[in-house]
């Protein structure tokens, strides 16, 4: 069975793919569809939904969508929705042109502006907003969280696994950072793999139906 997953992250299709083996996950770049819908939503969830449908209309088929970003609790909970386009803290809801930051320059960023705060409060999360759109009226929703800590600063950064702010999250359970625990353990632990755990078995019932 084919599941559309609606994101241009080929890093989130692997991923997907990985907990939804038996699933065949395509993105819209696969089946060469351009899509960019404005997510101008004021919650992770209203930006999955508004993503879900967005796809849908374009392909008639059940769509997954999930939206997610890294919450830091000493600075209110930013750059939660704004995670892809947070440009430093000039910009935490990203620039006026638009014009995206590299990654290493955002992960940079998001230390020094915690650093910069005096705060010994490192705790941050992700969040993971999932939604699985079968057709109209019939949509469902999970939403998970993966915690962990921001390293004290750029030279503490560790590992080539995951990708975004993985590098800079530690987690005191394994003593590693997020970049560096296996994809195996990640999809086991992480607020995409316990979202898509949730979306599977409502899959499972559904096809039972």
């Amino acid at each position: 069975m084919i599941l559309y997953l609606a994101s241009g992250n080929k890093h989130k299709q692997k991923e997907m793919q990985e907990i939804l083996p038996e699933y065949e996950i395509r993105i819209p770049a696969d089946d060469g569809i351009e899509f960019d819908p404005a997510e101008t939503g004021t919650t992770f969830y209203e930006n999955s939904l508004i993503k879900a449908k967005a796809l849908w209309e374009i392909v008639k088929k059940p769509v997954i969508a999930d939206d997610s970003g890294i919450c830091v609790d000493a600075l209110g909970g930013e750059p939660g929705i704004y995670t892809s386009r947070y440009a430093g803290p000039e910009f935490v809801h990203g620039r006026p042109d638009g014009k995206k930051i590299s990654q290493e320059e955002q992960n940079r960023f998001l230390i020094e502006q915690l650093n910069a705060t005096g705060s010994k409060d490192r705790s941050c999360h992700y969040t993971c907003a999932m939604v699985l759109y079968v057709k109209p009226d019939q949509l469902y929703v999970a939403q998970e969280i993966f915690e962990g800590k921001l390293i004290n600063s750029i030279e503490e950064q560790a590992g080539n696994g995951g990708f975004g702010y993985d590098p800079i999250v530690f987690l005191p359970e394994y003593g590693k950072t997020v970049a560096e625990i296996s994809a195996e353990e990640k999809n086991k632990i992480s607020h995409r793999g316990k979202a898509v755990k949730v979306i599977a078995e409502i899959l499972k019932n559904l096809q039972k139906n």
